[in-house]
């Protein structure tokens, strides 16, 4: 799986605007976190099966909090964790979080 690493504010005007000509995926991760450790195996797996064009941002939610924080604001979501954003035209159009990550989102 190619994460591209999410880690500054400035990263997510990036995803907006990449947005607007592909799908792009935020996958919020708590490194202390068994669940979203198991989550995001199983995720990677079934993207790995998939022919998805997206592109897969990884979001460290211990190390980069601030920036999960403006996540939740500007794509008005509430947060969680693990939690996974599907954007496409500066929007998102998905959300999941826990176990329905593996079960709704879908590529």
């Amino acid at each position: 799986m190619n994460w591209i690493p999410l880690e500054s504010l400035e990263g997510i005007e990036e995803i907006k605007k990449r947005s607007t000509t592909k799908e792009v995926v935020i996958f919020k991760h708590s490194t202390r976190c068994f669940i979203s450790k198991m989550v995001k195996s199983k995720f990677e797996r079934k993207v790995s099966n998939s022919n998805s064009n997206a592109e897969f941002y990884h979001l460290d939610l211990i190390k980069f909090r601030a920036i999960s924080n403006e996540i939740a604001s500007t794509f008005n979501i509430v947060h969680q964790s693990p939690q996974v954003l599907v954007i496409k035209n500066e929007e998102a159009v998905t959300s999941a979080s826990h176990y329905d990550i593996i079960t709704d989102i879908n590529f």
